[in-house]
């Protein structure tokens, strides 16, 4: 199972740009992009916010991270899951 959901849809370039910086960050490996138009609920809950990129904390609590990000906040958020980047 993957650490990181990029939830996401075919031919948003945002989620391009947000699936980039996780592969800069080096965590390709552990992603899994979820299509949103794939799934209604998914839909219904992302469909104006995606891409949306998600992970559970310590405490198997989901937390989101909302576009816009760079780097830098992907890196902190990354720290605060304890998920660890190769920068």
């Amino acid at each position: 199972m993957s650490d990181l959901t990029l939830y996401s849809t075919w031919g948003c370039h945002l989620c391009e740009q947000a699936e980039a910086l996780v592969q800069q960050a080096g965590l390709v490996e552990k992603l899994q992009v979820r299509d949103i138009v794939d799934d209604e609920a998914l839909f219904a809950r992302f469909r104006v916010h995606i891409p949306v990129l998600a992970a559970s904390d310590a405490q198997g609590q989901e937390q989101l991270l909302y576009w816009p990000f760079d780097q830098s906040a992907l890196a902190s958020w990354l720290d605060a899951l304890d998920l660890t980047t190769t920068d």
